[in-house]
């Protein structure tokens, strides 16, 4: 369940239970869908969104360290415009950022410095699809790929 009132597809909860790590950009909603979320399997890293109750303890930001370079994740990049360079700006130690919020899927690079937002299985909002990332890390490298989840 996300959104506390929605299911995660099947396909999405497959490809979790697949991965070595769980990343959440926010808006998880409930204590319900963060303890099916974390109940997948791998390890969670989520951060608080603008829906997320403060009961449930989120941070506004997380970092993970990989072999690829490190990823930030944050819940709203802020407006559109300038975004890539603005994020590059804020995060110099970040090889990627990953942000929710619009739930509007986006990859974006410049140079090493890469942001990415995997729209969202469950509220695809004003997105024509519902989404999910997943990420292939090797020493050096993080690739993004977005995944059409309809």
């Amino acid at each position: 369940m996300a959104g506390g009132r929605r299911r995660l597809p099947d396909v999405c909860v497959s490809a979790i239970e697949g991965a070595d790590l769980l990343i959440h950009a926010g808006d998880v909603m409930s204590a319900e869908a963060l303890a099916e979320i974390e109940a997948i399997g791998p390890p969670l890293v989520a951060v608080a969104g603008n829906m997320d109750p403060p009961a449930l303890g989120l941070r506004p930001t997380a970092a993970v360290d990989t072999p690829g370079g490190r990823i930030l994740v944050i819940h709203d990049a802020g407006p559109a415009s300038g975004r890539l360079a603005r994020l590059r700006r804020l995060y110099p130690e970040a090889a990627a950022v990953v942000f929710g919020h619009s739930h509007i899927p986006l990859h974006e690079r410049d140079g090493g410095f890469q942001i990415f937002n995997p729209g969202s299985p469950t509220e695809r909002r004003r997105s024509p699809r519902h989404t999910m990332g997943l990420a292939r890390i090797s020493p050096g490298t993080i690739g993004f790929e977005l995944v059409d989840l309809d």
